[in-house]
């Protein structure tokens, strides 16, 4: 590597002490190599000059050659006066206007010298004039490194009120560029340049910073953009290979009787193509020496938790236990209840373990465990505890993963001296781009069929001025027997927001739904865990018709005689949460309704998110119109965010180039999968400087 790229940001001439404080505080640039990686967010055209008879008043930037003639300084009745310089070319004159900074200013400028100003133009009584305009001497524009196209580099409002501007930045980088001789250690191979016709990394990092053509500056984006995800799928990979060789994981050898009994006897239907074909790779997975770490996605519904339970059967055939934990109470014990119900005929113990068991309760759990008596533990947070210990744990499955820590996971791996495989399930559909990158140290399987007889649900949008024929809607479904869900997006009103709130609903449908008749249950975030409950069971009985909610129902409550969902304010909710919410209904036989209720105001996102929903029912083009919308780091929440803060590449824009590093990245591997070959030498060495660096590792499952 280059050694000067290691030098402190502070010693680059025009920075020194104060600026590289602000540098590192604002943009973590600590050393020369950080802020060559500072890339640009987008390009102004320099390449053409106005004149000033050509001016309008815009939002974009110009540029003029002209002379100052007059310096003036405007006193005004608030605060200090303003500078104002008369700026003139062969067809008309116009004014630079300075409100801050003018003694250095006046000080610096030169009368009757031929100065080039940039900036954006605005017309004052019928004169242009430009406001802190960015002046440099014509002699100095022409010899600067200064390119057609201008870079402009993200900045934050300190710097700027710090003096530390475009122009300054711009500046550094010409320095940077000045000491280093602008020379940059080739971290990929001569063949792979060859044969994807990639420039050279001086040649991208020049161009990227300084670029002389529209053209040239493409290819240097696309060959750092290639660079950074090819390294950091290498390191994905690099992992997935280095855990299948070094963590053996138990071999579960044979499918015995609990899994062939279940099978055969106590299935209560029979097993989608897509379940078939998971369980196989699963299958695979557990029969070899290696730990299992394999990702399950499939929508709601979609019938994981049978898959859950058929592997479990298999850790049992082998004599082993299994957990499955889960990131919530009412998660925790829909699971337990459900694979009570399934498993009810196959003589197995079963326990759920969470923040409300019983300490009684708890002590015999913790014995069964530690003697084997106990095969399955279900649970919460809670069996992370160090009292929870295991006789043999097999099988470790994670529901709805992205909600749980890495330390957190990492514990449950500790509890046993070999690793448990591992089997992550998730009901949010990751779209593909975002799954080779948070999850590409992880086999991937999806369940992408629902299981025979389930209805499409048919989802609908309807403006609150037609509440009338949606409660008559509702009261008809109510008198076929089935029952409703009523969310909303706050508890109590915001004094900012006109939105609906849950009290306020709660009261006009009691009112609208009166007793006896009808009967309301009430559900939200601020309730004791007690009362929740209460009321979650009184309507999965049937004792209530309709649920009024916040997004706690998001994951949980499985009713399938709930038919219809209505979302009140719609337009407040994300994709994939709306999506979520849609899932709690059509679980059973029945025609299920979704309907998204907004006011007439709705903003463009707003509106492609409704139309989404009601055209398509599929979780992962859903997926992937929200990572459009949203980006990457919103959709995997803040602790998965960390592996996607990326330089230069963009996961929604650049899916190709990903495919492309991926692909290019296991045939690498294939090869030389030690990265010893004479031509891999310096992409090692890059590869275990950056693998120290940015421990993407800790990041990923």
């Amino acid at each position: 590597m280059n050694d000067i790229l290691q030098t402190p940001i502070e010693y680059l001439k025009g920075v020194g002490p104060s600026r590289g404080e602000m540098l590192r505080k604002e943009l973590s640039i600590h050393r020369y190599g950080d802020l060559l990686t500072l890339f640009p967010n987008r390009y102004i055209d320099r390449t053409r000059y106005y004149k000033i008879n050509e001016l309008q008043a815009g939002n974009t930037e110009v540029q003029i050659v002209g002379k100052i003639i007059h310096l003036k300084t405007v006193e005004q009745k608030k605060g200090r006066g303003r500078l104002v310089a008369t700026f003139v070319d062969d067809t008309g004159e116009m004014e630079l206007v300075w409100f801050q900074g003018q003694k250095w200013i006046r000080e610096s400028l030169k009368l009757n010298a031929v100065y080039v100003a940039f900036g954006k133009v605005a017309a004052f009584s019928n004169l242009f004039n430009m406001a802190h305009p960015e002046l440099e001497l014509l002699e100095e524009h022409k010899q600067s490194l200064r390119s057609a196209m201008q870079p402009v580099y993200p900045s934050t409002e300190k710097l700027t009120q710090r003096g530390i501007s475009n122009r300054t930045i711009n500046k550094m980088m010409q320095q940077l560029f000045v000491e280093t001789q602008a020379r940059f250690t080739e971290s990929l191979p001569s063949y792979l340049l060859g044969e994807l016709k990639l420039i050279s990394k001086n040649e991208a990092l020049f161009n990227i910073h300084f670029p002389k053509s529209q053209e040239l500056l493409a290819k240097a984006q696309f060959r750092l953009k290639f660079e950074e995800l090819f390294f950091i799928q290498l390191q994905l990979i690099t992992k997935n290979l280095i855990r299948k060789h070094k963590i053996k994981g138990h071999p579960f050898e044979k499918v015995g009787d609990y899994f062939n009994n279940f099978y055969q006897n106590h299935l209560p239907f029979e097993l989608t193509n897509a379940q078939k074909k998971v369980l196989k790779e699963i299958r695979n997975d557990l029969g070899s020496n290696a730990q299992m770490n394999r990702l399950l996605q499939g929508d709601v519904g979609s019938g994981k938790t049978i898959v859950a339970l058929m592997c479990m059967l298999i850790a049992l055939d082998n004599g082993f236990q299994s957990c499955l934990m889960a990131p919530t109470e009412i998660l925790a014990t829909q699971h337990f209840n459900g694979l009570t119900e399934l498993a009810k005929d196959l003589n197995i113990n079963i326990k759920l373990l969470t923040g409300s068991t019983k300490t009684s309760e708890r002590k015999i759990i913790h014995e069964a465990l530690e003697n084997g008596e106990l095969h399955i533990i279900i649970g919460t947070h809670a069996l992370l505890e160090d009292k929870v210990q295991f006789n043999n744990l097999g099988l470790a499955i994670i529901d709805e993963q992205h909600r749980f820590g890495v330390e957190q996971r990492s514990k449950l791996w500790k509890k046993n001296a070999i690793p448990p495989h591992v089997l992550v399930m998730t009901a949010t559909p990751i779209p593909r781009t975002l799954a080779m990158s948070l999850y590409g140290d992880l086999d991937i399987s999806v369940i992408d069929e629902l299981p025979p007889g389930r209805k499409p649900i048919q989802t609908v949008h309807r403006y609150d001025s037609n509440r009338l024929k949606v409660w008559k809607f509702l009261k008809d479904e109510i008198a076929k027997g089935r029952q409703i869900y009523i969310v909303y997006p706050l508890i109590n009103e915001s004094e900012k927001m006109d939105y609906k709130d849950l009290m306020d609903g709660y009261e006009s449908i009691s009112r609208d739904f009166p007793l006896p008749q009808y009967s309301v249950s009430i559900v939200h975030g601020q309730m004791k865990a007690t009362d929740k409950e209460e009321e979650m069971l009184r309507f999965s009985l049937g004792k209530t018709n309709i649920m009024v909610a916040t997004t706690v129902i998001e994951v949980g409550v499985n009713v399938p005689n709930a038919s219809v969902m209505v979302i009140e304010s719609a337009e407040r909710f994300g994709l994939s949460q709306l999506h979520q919410l849609r899932g709690r209904v059509g679980r059973g036989a029945e025609q299920s309704y979704c309907i998204l209720m907004t006011s007439h105001k709705l903003s463009d996102d707003s509106k492609t998110r409704l139309e989404t929903m009601c055209r398509t029912n599929d979780g992962f083009e859903i997926a992937e119109v929200d990572l459009k919308l949203r980006g990457p780091g919103d959709i995997m929440g803040t602790q998965q965010s960390g592996v996607l803060n990326l330089q230069i590449a963009d996961l929604v824009r650049d899916r190709d180039i990903l495919q492309l590093a991926r692909h290019e990245a296991i045939k690498l591997l294939k090869k030389d999968a030690s990265m010893t070959l004479p031509e891999h030498q310096t992409l090692r060495m890059v590869f275990m400087e950056m693998s120290k660096k940015k421990n993407i590792w800790n990041y990923i499952s």
